[in-house]
């Protein structure tokens, strides 16, 4: 059980890892999103290159961002 001055810590979204995410992989579906439409996967440093490279094989439009960096659309 967390307690509760336990930090809150964003986890990398790669499935198993529980590593700090350092990064965001920004990515839309072009099929069923429009360009403003943003969904976020968080990253950590081993994973950051893996997640991108998923999602832009799959034809999906991807932009690497900081956690800090705030993205209102993800252009083809």
């Amino acid at each position: 059980m967390i307690g509760v001055d336990a930090p809150l810590v964003d986890t990398c979204s790669r499935a198993g890892c529980t590593n700090p995410a350092t990064a965001k992989v920004n990515w839309r579906n072009p099929r069923i999103h429009n360009v403003d439409r943003v969904k976020v996967w968080l990253a950590c440093d081993d994973h950051t290159e893996f997640l991108h490279d998923y999602l832009q094989s799959r034809g999906f439009p991807v932009l690497t961002t900081s956690l800090d960096q705030a993205v209102d659309s993800v252009p083809s």
